[in-house]
């Protein structure tokens, strides 16, 4: 336990790489004790939790596959154990494989549509049931909605259906005091972005923006920090964060 009462508590899942890690980094410097889920590299996990411990940060692990409801369950369960409750769910998990529809494996799809839509939906579950008054429920849809670029034609359509997921879940928990919103980004310097991409592409897409240059995964937490506490009166609404592009 270890954790006083008022010490508000956020589960990051996605949490030991990425956007996902640099959010669980920004909240633990504000003060939360930090669930990082993974889905399977433990040491990549580890190393997360260890640098946050370094900080001054509270920080456990706990492994879990967002599309499958007894282990996010368990990993509720886990968060409610060690820290006594739980604010704030920050879903950041999430696959992109890329190809054209043609093209498309429908394996690959199914993968997608399980992680990205069936996780959606069986993590907010349990935060809808679970969080505290004041709390907020943060998804991931992504800029690709409005962008439109060939390739993600899978990704985008799983991103869509996770902002529909948003807009409702905010107004079926009318009552509650617990905001959700989706943060939409543009394309940000993670590993997941740089996969497969040529130099000459990212060098493209990073001109996109006015701001000529691509997100950082601080930018992204940023705004995951702002919708978890001071930005309460935002509810309901999907927030394009891409530099301008679109």
């Amino acid at each position: 336990m270890g954790v006083e009462q008022e010490s508000r508590v956020a589960i990051v899942t996605g949490g030991s790489r990425g956007i996902g890690r640099e959010t669980a980094t920004r909240l633990a410097q504000e003060g939360y004790a930090v669930v990082v889920n993974y889905a399977g590299n433990t040491a990549e996990a580890d190393s997360a939790v260890e640098a946050l411990r370094r900080s001054g940060g509270r920080a456990i692990a706990v492994r879990a596959d967002v599309a499958d409801e007894t282990a996010v369950a368990s990993l509720f369960d886990t968060a409610e154990a060690e820290f006594g409750g739980i604010d704030v769910l920050v879903h950041a998990a999430g696959i992109m494989p890329v190809s054209p529809l043609v093209d498309l494996d429908l394996s690959v799809l199914d993968q997608v549509l399980r992680t990205n839509i069936r996780g959606t939906f069986v993590v907010d579950q349990q935060a809808a049931r679970r969080l505290r008054p004041g709390g907020a429920i943060i998804n991931f849809s992504s800029s690709i909605t409005r962008f439109a670029r060939p390739g993600y034609i899978a990704y985008g359509a799983s991103k869509g259906a996770v902002e529909a997921i948003t807009l409702i879940l905010a107004r079926e928990l009318r009552g509650r005091d617990v905001t959700v919103n989706a943060i939409a980004p543009g394309p940000t310097e993670t590993a997941l972005f740089f996969d497969g991409k040529s130099e000459e592409l990212v060098q493209r897409i990073t001109n996109e923006s006015p701001l000529e240059r691509l997100g950082q995964p601080s930018d992204i937490a940023g705004i995951v920090a702002f919708l978890a506490g001071p930005g309460r009166w935002i509810n309901g609404q999907v927030v394009y964060a891409n530099g301008g592009a679109v």
